[in-house]
């Protein structure tokens, strides 16, 4: 028998999120965001569930890329990261990748390169992690089209969309729309919380990301979130339980200390699959349609839970570490991390069960 820990995928719960960020943004594309192995969820699976009706993914890296074209994936891929060197710009346009351009040494190779590789253009309106100075994309569109690049796309990402009220995104759409309005070109501004709160910034192209797999990225609670259904359930199952005394204490570092006579079970989940080792004492788990917390601290393959309300609980039984039952967000929180941290750290040694 194996090891019952398990990330269970909902392909489907991922294609009704796409279609409610196409239903959010209807004057807009979407390009689905697949990078880190779609979240933590497993990016061949992901693409070809949504190969027929995403017009386009997006990965980080042109390795992910190249794994989808291996893997016989037709659609236009955009690398977010672009590349460095003409020999990867060439490999690009072998593959018939599309790159993002968003430093003047990126716009160097690809000129050496002398192909005519597709390409977006991005801009730095305030993010300041990449893109081209609003005050460089004028030149750096010129020199690209003259050099037989087929720049399609201009685009930018915000710093502070996640923050509704923040009035940083709005900022930041001024700044792009005063650098690339001569340019003439589709825009691409939305992420995931754009598309959620900010429809100002719906342009050509959105990118949802995080709301593809059934979490909100938002600081509140908005009503075009409440749709969005959670597409990964991740399960152990408990496989020891003991009776603790008063006073006596659970785990490393003896944190958690018996305040009555305990019920504890053990989990076969730990930080080594991606369960996050500072999640606290208290961290809710879900067994047998109720809550049982967590308690002491997360080991490298197991948890401890407080199964004392739970007079039926027994060996084998199966706990849900988050999914339908107990939201992502709230262990992520509870852990002082995101949710996107977590999904993405799901370890390779938890089988993908897709459904």
């Amino acid at each position: 028998m194996h090891r019952k820990t398990e990330a269970h995928i909902d392909l489907d719960a991922i294609r009704a999120n796409f279609a409610l960020a196409c239903a959010l943004a209807p004057n807009s594309k979407s390009i689905a965001v697949i990078k880190a192995n779609a979240y933590g969820h497993g990016m061949l699976r992901v693409a070809t569930a949504l190969q027929d009706v995403a017009p386009a993914f997006a990965v980080a890296t042109i390795d992910e890329a190249l794994e989808l074209r291996k893997a016989g994936i037709p659609n236009t891929i955009l690398v977010l990261q672009g590349v460095s060197t003409s020999e990867a710009c060439k490999i690009a346009a072998a593959q018939h990748l599309t790159l993002v351009i968003h430093a003047p040494e990126q716009v160097e190779a690809l000129l050496a390169a002398k192909v005519r590789t597709p390409a977006w253009l991005k801009v730095d309106t305030g993010m300041h992690r990449l893109g081209l100075a609003p005050g460089d994309c004028q030149d750096a569109h010129k020199r690209l089209s003259r050099g037989g690049v087929d720049v399609q796309v201009v685009c930018t990402h915000f710093a502070c969309a996640d923050e509704p009220d923040n009035d940083a995104t709005g900022q930041q759409i001024e700044c792009f729309d005063a650098a690339t309005a001569s340019l003439g070109l589709p825009r691409s501004l939305a992420n995931s919380a754009a598309i959620l709160a900010h429809p100002e910034s719906h342009a050509d192209w959105n990118r949802p990301g995080y709301m593809l797999y059934g979490n909100s990225p938002l600081s509140i609670d908005v009503e075009s979130a409440r749709e969005l259904q959670p597409s990964m359930t991740l399960r152990s199952e408990i496989i020891a339980i003991r009776e603790v005394p008063e006073g006596e204490s659970v785990g490393y570092g003896a944190r958690w200390t018996a305040r009555r006579p305990s019920i504890i079970g053990t989990v076969a989940i730990g930080y080594a699959d991606g369960y996050p080792r500072h999640a606290p004492s208290g961290t809710p788990t879900r067994v047998n349609e109720g809550t049982a917390p967590l308690v002491g601290t997360v080991s490298m393959d197991s948890i401890t839970i407080d199964l004392t309300e739970h007079e039926h609980a027994a060996v084998g039984d199966r706990v849900e570490l988050w999914g339908p039952g107990i939201a992502l967000n709230e262990i992520a929180a509870a852990a002082g991390t995101i949710g996107y941290q977590l999904l993405t750290g799901i370890s390779p040694r938890v089988p993908r069960i897709y459904a």
